[in-house]
């Protein structure tokens, strides 16, 4: 589990079980749902409509053997039903939204009782942008139903009357891989279903969602070239683990993140100029496109320069020199910012690798 999440989650459950910390507990939890929804929001902005169905931990013991738009439909038909239905007494998000039709999801379920393929073809059918929409709408709808609790609301517990209530909303499959939510819902109190539905489950799932998409990446990267338009080493990059690069799908990379088609102003010109990198441009030097525009990553550039002179291939195996002589996360820490030292260091490095 990520330690930073793992952490919050405990320091929540301490604050919430004493009434003079409660009110700083269901902050504290407001804050990592909101962490979390961050790297939802970051997998839907980045990657490709395909990612969302893929399954390349299919038949795996595990969330990851879902998919990332089950997990995301999953995780919040979850909260939807226990919130409302359960908790508040009220009508869900889901219907009073219209957010099934905006979907198109063929179910209102859970999602538990779906198999294997079953689980694929579900996620084909999905509106990813509006089944996003509707994770929103429910977080924000279940942050408000949690700021309005008292510590004496945590004791709350439920009915048998209670449990029909949510078996007749038909929001819970009769599939035995599924009806066992009731029972195990309704045998807790808020306390309990803060532990769960509101937090542990969001980790649990999203964790999974990371795992896949950065398999997917990996997947992507498997025979692309590794060098990037700008003349970065995609393998030798902190983001390679889960980025693709810009030259397949699944390209994450910072600066192409700040342009709505996720194609960075590198790649464009490139595409453009009908060139395979800004190393075969006449302009380099002078450059100020894209990842050139700022002085303090100008290793880039110099890793541009000396494929120009050298080549990618020699590029490759001078960053595979210098990964193993020093520790970095970054290229500048080892190049610096000065272009014509950062190209020297390149040089001086090719010459130690023979």
């Amino acid at each position: 589990m990520n330690k930073d999440w793992s952490d919050k989650n405990k320091r929540m459950q301490s604050l919430i079980g004493r009434e003079t910390t409660f009110a700083e507990g269901i902050e504290v939890l407001i804050d990592l749902r909101n962490d979390l929804f961050s790297q939802i929001s970051y997998i839907v902005n980045a990657f490709p409509g395909e990612a969302f169905y893929r399954m390349p931990f299919a038949g795996a013991n595990g969330y990851h053997s879902k998919t990332i738009a089950y997990s995301m439909w999953h995780i919040f038909r979850i909260e939807d039903i226990v919130a409302h239905t359960l908790i508040g007494g009220d009508e869900q998000v889901l219907f009073s939204g219209g957010w099934q039709k905006k979907i198109g999801s063929p179910i209102v379920t859970t999602g538990n009782e779906l198999k294997g393929e079953e689980i694929a073809e579900f996620s084909k059918k999905l509106n990813i942008n509006a089944l996003f929409e509707y994770c929103k709408a429910v977080m924000e709808s279940t942050d408000v139903l949690l700021r309005g609790l008292a510590y004496a609301d945590l004791k709350q517990s439920f009915s048998e009357e209670d449990k029909n209530r949510v078996k007749d909303s038909h929001c819970v499959s009769s599939d035995e891989d599924a009806i066992w939510l009731v029972d195990y819902w309704c045998d807790k109190d808020i306390r309990g279903l803060i532990k769960m539905p509101f937090s542990r489950h969001w980790i649990m799932h999203v964790e999974a969602m990371c795992r896949i998409k950065d398999r997917l990446c990996r997947e992507a990267r498997k025979g692309a070239n590794p060098i990037a338009r700008c003349g970065l080493s995609c393998n030798h990059c902190f983001l390679k683990d889960w980025c693709g690069g810009c030259r397949t799908a699944y390209n994450t990379c910072s600066d192409a993140m700040n342009h709505p088609e996720k194609v960075c102003t590198n790649t464009s010109c490139c595409i453009e100029k009908n060139i395979d990198g800004c190393y075969e441009c006449d302009g380099l030097v002078t450059c100020r496109n894209g990842f050139y525009e700022y002085d303090d990553i100008n290793a880039i550039k110099a890793m541009a320069l000396f494929i120009r002179k050298y080549g990618k291939k020699e590029l490759l195996k001078i960053m595979d020199y210098l990964r193993k002589e020093y520790k970095f996360e970054k290229i500048q820490d080892v190049l610096g910012n000065d272009l014509e030292e950062g190209l020297k260091i390149l040089e001086k490095s090719m010459k130690r690798e023979l």
